[in-house]
């Protein structure tokens, strides 16, 4: 009796993990959209700070857009698994996006206007490339409802 309770117990959790998983992916917002938003922030503040010369504004902000915060293990664990074969082209984008705004902050800390520029299109390419490739699919699975 105990085999056939247990054997029950596995086969119906193991029909329902996937749609409890798809439930919980949708039942709150990923801290990774607050993360994402904030760097919106950022760089839409370090756009004007390009424009106006305001080096001090964009060597305080490089550093947050290249080491932003991370989403909670849970959740980074909830994403990788979704991103599956592509996590290392998301973590990809990433790198380069790290890589891009260090080198925004220390064309700032030299007041190098056309390094600033360069630096920062690296930063905005990276940024789209992860967008155009990855946004679309996360929106569809961790908030529409199907």
């Amino acid at each position: 009796m105990m085999f056939f309770i247990g054997a029950t117990w596995f086969a119906v959790s193991s029909a329902l993990a996937p749609a409890l998983t798809h439930a919980a992916d949708q039942a709150e917002p990923l801290a990774l959209r607050s993360i994402m938003q904030d760097m919106k922030r950022d760089m839409q503040t370090i756009t004007g700070a390009i424009a106006e010369e305001d080096w001090k504004t964009i060597v305080e902000l490089a550093p947050k857009v290249a080491t932003h915060p991370e989403p909670p293990l849970g959740e980074k664990m909830r994403v990788m698994a979704y991103l599956g074969t592509d996590a290392a082209k998301f973590k990809g984008f990433d790198a380069q996006t790290h890589q891009a705004a260090q080198a925004l902050e220390t064309a700032a800390k030299q007041a190098d206007g056309l390094g600033a520029i360069a630096a920062f299109a690296k930063v905005q390419s990276s940024c789209l490339a992860c967008h155009q490739n990855f946004r679309s699919s996360f929106v569809s699975h961790f908030y529409e409802q199907k």
